[in-house]
């Protein structure tokens, strides 16, 4: 099992020293650290044990200055070597790492007391007494405590002896999700190219993968792999990994970056969290503060919006809030942070992630703390209703869920067998997600919508679907839409026709007033069977208006008793029917027919010949060959000349 060591503690208090007696390995790599005798930023090392296994060690600066450094190396950390000098005791940044290591989620520490050569038993023993009181009430409450000077190595095998002990009561498990390796260190190595470093938080990297950059979004591909300064073919989580990468001519990977599966793609701009709010925050934490936020490698500045009824967090509370970042960052459901203030001088709090990719909220929203209680502290399947019922979207790939969630896809199928609370939507190759309570919304709302336009338009065949889709209670794409509507009719909710959609109990019932006008209008079609008046005309006889009009003509058609010739033109259904007929009868005697012979046929003039002509096209009746028409499913006779009359 892969382990991951880290150092925390004041200035000057040792950490170096004691990593280097440790592990033999002075982990200050820059001139400035060697001139000044202090660390500036993050140093590595490993710490080989009895059971053949390597323990990554990560070394932090301890001044306040570097506070940033150090919580770029805190992430990932499964044992803090927690250092107080004894002629120091504890110290502001005693105090400081303290609350970064509490908010991180570090349980495990064994606190060394530096520089045990200079100090009395006695001192020794109020330093002890200092570092239980400095830790109760965290989640390093309880750790042992050794003694230890880099001088005459006192101390050192029992502090040894304390790490093997860790260890093995230790067993965590496997981190759910896809490779995430935050970034601590980029560099161009001569002859390799571009190689960074980080502590792998998740999943696993071999040589050849393809990874994704975030928030760059540059993809890369492993040249090569090390773990503690060892080639390996794969890596995984809880290992300090080195990558040489290559795929890119201008990369632009820096601390703070992220490298990923692939399949990972997804940024947060605000995200809620779970937040704690340390001693040090003598004022706590106010509603739309300014703070400097620390994940993983990166820091951010954002704005802090507090969800719930107050406008302050004090010291020692904790409450939900929503954190407004200034630039994208790489974040998953799960992930620990810390707050610290604008100006970076001290630690306010942290937290952890529990919504990555949230939106906006409202604090006078009634259901707000229930639905962020339930992404803190409810079941995966829990979580996954409330992430597909709060989003706008209607329904969601299976990408979005399982970045949200922080899981594999096929972790994410999962879950959703046997449950009947979510509804899958297949299209096109696409497939989406939505909860069964939306899908209830959804139906309502157009059973809702289609309704009122029947009341609104009793003679109007359907409303058009688009209308519809623009007012559902959810964003949904006209694809999708279109899916929905094969299940709406399936389930005999609405019903189809072309793009008009009607409940399915809807009649057209005439008033005796619109009865009246279907009267007038067939009457004047009548009068002039072959040769009927046009819309325009209809409209200056009958007095109608044209909407009016064309809702009364609209339902004639629908019941069959007009035809739509050509546009503003209709005959009566028995008509046209009689002309087929007489047309037909004529084909099959003489074979085809010109319009002049159609003329002289039927006694019509140009006007209406043309779009009778062309209407028996439409409706399979006749075929056209050249100037002339003949039967469409009629052989054509031998030596026909293609003229009559």
């Amino acid at each position: 099992m892969p382990y991951i060591i880290g150092t925390a503690g004041h200035i000057d208090h040792g950490k170096t020293s004691l990593v280097k007696a440790l592990t033999g390995r002075d982990t200050d790599r820059l001139k400035e650290e060697k001139e000044r005798g202090i660390s500036i930023d993050l140093g590595f090392a490993h710490l080989d044990l009895p059971d053949g296994s390597r323990a990554g060690v990560v070394d932090v600066p301890g001044h306040e200055r570097f506070i940033r450094n150090m919580l770029a190396g805190a992430h990932g950390i499964d044992l803090v070597l927690f250092t107080v000098a004894a002629d120091d005791g504890v110290m502001p940044q005693t105090e400081e790492h303290l609350d970064i290591v509490h908010l991180l989620g570090i349980q495990r520490a064994i606190f060394v007391i530096t520089k045990a050569d200079l100090a009395t038993s006695a001192r020794i023993g109020e330093v002890e007494e200092e570092i239980r009181i400095l830790v109760a009430g965290t989640s390093l409450e309880g750790s042992p405590i050794v003694p230890f000077s880099a001088v005459n190595g006192q101390g050192l095998e029992q502090l040894r002896t304390q790490i093997v002990s860790a260890f093995q009561h230790y067993q965590q498990p496997s981190p759910q999700g896809y490779l995430r390796l935050p970034v601590d260190r980029v560099f161009v190595l001569q002859g390799h190219g571009l190689v960074v470093t980080g502590t792998s938080l998740s999943g696993e990297v071999r040589v050849g993968d393809r990874l994704r950059c975030l928030p760059e979004d540059q993809l890369f591909r492993v040249r090569s792999l090390q773990v503690h300064d060892t080639p390996v073919e794969v890596a995984t989580w809880g290992q300090r990994v080195a990558l040489n990468l290559t795929g890119q001519e201008k990369a632009s990977i820096e601390r703070g970056s992220v490298i990923c599966h692939e399949q990972i793609t997804m940024t947060s701009h605000r995200f809620d969290a779970f937040l704690e709010v340390r001693p040090m925050a003598k004022k706590g934490i106010g509603n739309h503060q300014r703070v400097r936020v620390h994940l993983g490698t990166a820091e951010r500045l954002a704005k802090l919006i507090l969800l719930g009824p107050e406008d302050r967090i004090g010291p020692k509370q904790s409450g939900y809030c929503q954190i407004a970042l200034a630039s994208p960052l790489v974040t998953l459901r799960g992930d620990r942070f810390v707050v610290r203030d604008e100006t970076a001088r001290r630690t306010l709090g942290g937290g952890v992630v529990i919504h990555p990719f949230a939106t906006r909220h409202k604090r006078s929203d009634a259901s707000l703390q229930g639905r962020l209680r339930t992404f803190h502290r409810g079941t995966l399947a829990e979580v996954l209703e409330a992430f597909l019922d709060e989003s706008e979207e209607f329904a969601l790939p299976i990408s979005a869920l399982y970045q949200f969630l922080n899981l594999k896809e096929n972790e994410v199928q999962e879950l959703f067998r046997g449950r009947d609370a979510i509804r899958e939507f297949g299209f096109e190759g696409e497939r989406l997600y939505a909860t069964e309570r939306k899908w209830q919304r959804v139906k309502q709302t157009v059973r809702e919508r289609v309704g009122e336009f029947h009341a609104g338009h009793p003679l109007a065949p359907g409303i058009d679907m688009e209308e519809v889709r623009e007012k559902l209670p959810y964003s949904m794409g006209p694809r999708l839409f279109r899916a929905c509507v094969e299940q709406l009719v399936n389930e005999n909710t609405v019903v189809r026709d072309a793009n008009l959609l009607r409940l399915p109990e809807h009649k057209l019932r005439l008033r005796d007033d619109e009865q009246s006008l279907v009267d007038r209008i067939r009457a004047l079609l009548r009068t002039h069977a072959s040769s009927p008046p046009d819309l325009k005309r209809i409209e200056m006889e009958t007095r109608i208006g044209r909407a009016r009009l064309g809702e009364i003509i609209r339902v004639m058609e629908r019941t069959g008793s007009i035809v739509r010739v050509a546009p503003e033109l209709y005959f009566l259904r028995e008509r046209t029917d009689e002309l087929k007929a007489a047309l037909s009868r004529h084909l099959r005697e003489k074979g085809t027919i010109t319009p002049a012979g159609f003329r002289e046929l039927f006694g019509t003039s140009r006007k209406y010949t043309i779009p009778l002509l062309e209407y028996f096209d439409r409706e399979g009746v006749t075929i056209r060959v050249g100037d002339a028409r003949r039967l469409k499913h009629a052989p054509t006779a031998l030596g026909s000349t293609g003229s009559t009359g």
